[in-house]
């Protein structure tokens, strides 16, 4: 779940790429659900040419390459140096798959030679939303298809809203512009219609998709709260509402989203719900 045009809030070349690559076997984890409903809706072919756009440390195109095949191919394009290099050690042998470090939204991409342009959680930070999309559209066969999962609002999402509830009397909210690149920038529905078809996408299909997250990890049920703590402070809104406030605050706002985390089930894992949309179009034509 990396992102493909960077914003002030997102260093993805910087401390929030060290925290993605540090914290990465969970959040894969936490996501492994959301990028799978994707590759099913996708409907990926042997032999198929796929862009994993905002692809982090190449999880996703890992598995796009098993689904392709030894006749297919795989580029995954992310802007986090640290994310490409961690992706490209961990490519297996012989697997039909490359990395460029690259902004999707403005990359010089091969014309109409993907068969498929797919994102787990990686279209929502765009600056120009369309424009991006257009761009990466003229990378689409005539027919190719766009598959792509993100988040719907925070309210939604566990994640976010459980932290972001228990602080909420200790570090007020900073009001958000819906409309900024951000994880819900496409929060609405008839937002994403409208930004795909201005790129020129039709066939236009946004489906609800929930399932339960397996936030942090640990032996007990002690260790799972405490390492979902440690995770939220150190990925995600916490991380950003906190950087430079005194420890005394943090130290308050620690207790209460550790609270909150244990009022939620789980034995090795915290549970909490997440809810995305699951997005589909196609390249007019074919």
């Amino acid at each position: 779940m990396t992102i493909t045009q960077k914003t002030p809030n997102h260093d993805w070349d910087g401390k929030s790429g060290d925290n993605w690559v540090t914290h990465q076997l969970r959040l894969d984890l936490m996501l492994e659900a959301f990028g799978d409903a994707a590759m099913k809706a996708a409907a990926v072919e042997p032999g198929e040419h796929i862009l994993d756009i905002g692809c982090g440390a190449g999880v996703t195109s890992f598995a796009l390459a098993e689904r392709v095949g030894s006749g297919g191919h795989v580029l995954g394009a992310d802007i986090s140096p640290q994310l490409i290099a961690r992706a490209r050690a961990d490519a297996p042998d012989h697997t039909p798959v490359d990395f460029q470090l690259a902004d999707a939204a403005t990359a010089p991409f091969p014309q109409g030679v993907f068969d498929l342009l797919f994102s787990r959680f990686g279209v929502m930070f765009f600056d120009d939303p369309a424009g991006a999309f257009a761009h990466m559209r003229h990378g689409l066969k005539s027919g190719g298809r766009l598959a792509f999962v993100c988040w719907r609002s925070a309210q939604d999402n566990d994640w976010v809203r459980l932290p972001m509830a228990a602080i909420r009397d200790i570090v007020p909210p900073v009001p958000a512009d819906p409309m900024a690149p951000d994880p819900f920038a496409f929060a609405d529905p008839a937002r994403i219609s409208a930004i795909l078809t201005d790129a020129g996408f039709d066939e236009i299909a946004i489906t609800p998709f929930d399932a339960i997250i397996p936030y942090g990890h640990g032996t007990t049920r002690d260790e799972a709260i405490d390492d979902a703590l440690e995770l939220a402070f150190a990925v995600g809104p916490l991380s950003r509402a906190f950087a430079g406030q005194p420890d005394d605050i943090r130290a308050r706002a620690a207790a209460a989203v550790r609270t909150a985390f244990a009022a939620r089930p789980g034995e090795t894992s915290v549970l909490i719900d997440g809810a995305a949309w699951i997005v589909t179009a196609r390249n007019p034509g074919g």
